[in-house]
């Protein structure tokens, strides 16, 4: 083979390039000011900390191919961490605690990992239930305590030595981890990521966002610190719990990007969503950021707008779109919402979420609930056309690990090439641009035969002042809107009158589209259930078992 494609060769690659740089930064406490301390790790540093751990792996019975259960929080530990994983050719297993204890059991069992390698409470919880936990044979902590089987020490795990570490030699379809989507739309499933993906996933999101080497990244979702970090940009950590990106204190983002003068940054919505109310609250700016790069959900006008007041026009945010099994898929940045796309939204057009990424062809397929085994190009609607939005890219994944009814479900095979059915509706309109309508199974169809879409219609009824959020259901076969009120509206909207004018306002703003003018039932609910992972989509199968168990507010019909 004459060139691995290992991503941790790009790792190696930068150490060589840029050795005295700066490569991870991560919080360390705080001092007696209340302010944070931070340690870090230079690229030679890095590197060398890679090898000591891939050589410990190997001494300890790791080998190539093995599964290894990484739970490990983000600090200088995580990225080498993975990285030697990489290194020894094993697959490092990624799955979200946040959606649940008994999911979270059932995915480690279905994966039966050789090695675990987690926070103490990881490795305590390894303990307290064997079953889902058998398969494990080697137990590392980022804790320092044996007591009551922790396991080594991560210090302990490193093995130092003069040659670097033979990385495994890898080609583009060799396995390289498992990533569990989140289990938000659905049980949560491990996505089977290849060398080749990882490298052509690096190559199209530095093309994208023109990231360049020596940049400093806030890395608020760690996996995507893997990336930039192979770019050859320094990653800041945060002083945030990832895994509630919703209670996310703006200020102490803001701490980090002024502390290392960081140019890019990749989080939630919900994290950005306090830092934008903090910005229009104090007047913030933060001049040094380049980009900031939204996932995870569809990211509302309001915050276009009050992060071009943040960047004061010198940057500018951007939302990726794509899932766990293909990413990215497409881009739009927000002086193209605000100058085009947003009004559209607003009139109920959907979200407009860009053009497809390098080297990614989007179509739009007729909506099918069943498998669809081989590619037909009948299936394919024009454009302007809402139907089922359908990846072919050299980062589509190839399974769900171990789940073939699911891969069933979502892949159609066109020859050799696999394709993805990315479980969302939307449709391509005159540019070439991607318009997202919302979740295939969030849709509500009539028994005339009506098609309901979550964001063409909340898109319309977001604009009512009070509202925070809105969410279209179906209750008894037929569309009704769920209201998150703005919390200084909750109070005031509690009572019989202000609630008849919430409904006389919505059935209004629904005259504008004559979809929306059906809408005529509404409900408010306190606080909208989200997913755990981002803390921004909005769980709508929940809230429509919700309402159906509620009376409408007064003045509905």
């Amino acid at each position: 083979m004459s060139q691995s494609l290992n991503i941790a060769a790009l790792m190696e690659e930068q150490a060589a390039l840029r050795p005295e740089q700066t490569a991870v930064v991560a919080p360390d406490g705080r001092g007696p000011d209340g302010r944070a301390r931070w340690a870090s790790l230079r690229f030679r540093e890095l590197n060398a900390q890679c090898d000591a751990y891939a050589r410990g792996l190997v001494a300890r019975g790791v080998r190539r191919g093995d599964r290894v259960s990484l739970l490990i929080k983000p600090s200088l530990h995580f990225i080498p961490l993975v990285f030697a994983v990489f290194k020894v050719g094993a697959l490092p297993v990624l799955i979200d605690p946040g959606m649940g204890l008994r999911g979270f059991l059932r995915c480690v069992g279905s994966m039966r990992p050789t090695a675990l390698i987690g926070e103490p409470v990881a490795v305590l919880l390894s303990r307290l239930f064997p079953g889902a936990f058998g398969s494990v044979r080697l137990r590392v902590t980022t804790g320092r305590g044996r007591g009551l089987g922790w396991g080594l020490p991560a210090h302990q795990l490193a093995e130092p030595g003069e040659a670097p570490f033979p990385t495994a030699v890898c080609a583009a379809s060799d396995e390289a981890a498992i990533l569990f989507t989140s289990g938000s739309t659905g049980p949560a499933k491990g996505v089977t990521y290849t060398h080749g993906i990882f490298n052509a996933q690096t190559r199209y999101i530095q093309q994208m966002y023109g990231i360049e080497a020596g940049e400093v990244d806030l890395a608020c979702f760690p996996m995507f610190g893997l990336f930039t970090m192979a770019m050859g940009c320094t990653v800041v950590f945060p002083d945030m719990d990832v895994s509630k990106p919703g209670k996310t204190d703006p200020n102490k983002l803001v701490e980090a990007i002024e502390a290392h003068r960081c140019t890019s940054a990749f989080g939630s919505p919900a994290i950005w969503r306090k830092l934008a109310e903090h910005g229009r609250q104090t007047g913030l700016k933060l001049p040094t950021l380049r980009r900031i790069l939204m996932a995870g959900a569809p990211i509302p006008v309001w915050m276009h707008e009050a992060f071009q007041e943040i960047f004061d026009g010198k940057a500018e945010l951007h939302t990726p779109y794509g899932a766990t099994e293909s990413l990215p898929v497409s881009s739009i940045g927000s002086k193209e919402v605000l100058s085009d796309t947003a009004a559209r939204t607003r009139a109920g057009a959907g979200t407009c979420v860009g053009r497809p990424a390098p080297g990614c062809t989007v179509r739009i397929i007729q909506i099918s609930d069943g498998p669809i085994p081989t590619w037909d190009s009948a299936l394919e609607l024009p454009p302007g056309q809402i139907g089922e939005v359908l990846i072919e890219s050299a980062v589509v994944t190839p399974e769900y690990k171990d789940e073939p009814a699911h891969t069933a479900a979502a892949k159609i095979r066109r020859g050799d090439t696999i394709l993805h059915r990315i479980g969302d509706l939307g449709y391509i309109d005159p540019q070439g641009r991607l318009w997202f309508c919302g979740r295939k199974s969030h849709r509500v169809v009539t028994p005339d035969g009506a098609l309901f879409c979550s964001e063409p219609m909340e898109g319309i009824f977001n604009e009512h002042p009070a509202a925070l959020r809105t969410a279209l259901v179906g209750v008894g076969g037929q569309p009704g809107l769920v209201v998150e009120l703005r919390p200084e509206a909750q109070a005031a909207g509690a009572g019989p009158q202000a609630q008849a004018t919430l409904v006389a306002a919505l059935r209004a703003l629904g005259q504008r589209d004559p979809l929306a003018a059906r809408i005529t039932r509404f409900w408010v609910h306190p606080s909208f259930p989200v997913d755990p992972r981002h803390n921004a989509k909005i769980d709508r199968t929940a809230l429509a078992t919700w309402a159906a168990g509620q009376a409408p507010i007064a003045g509905s019909t």
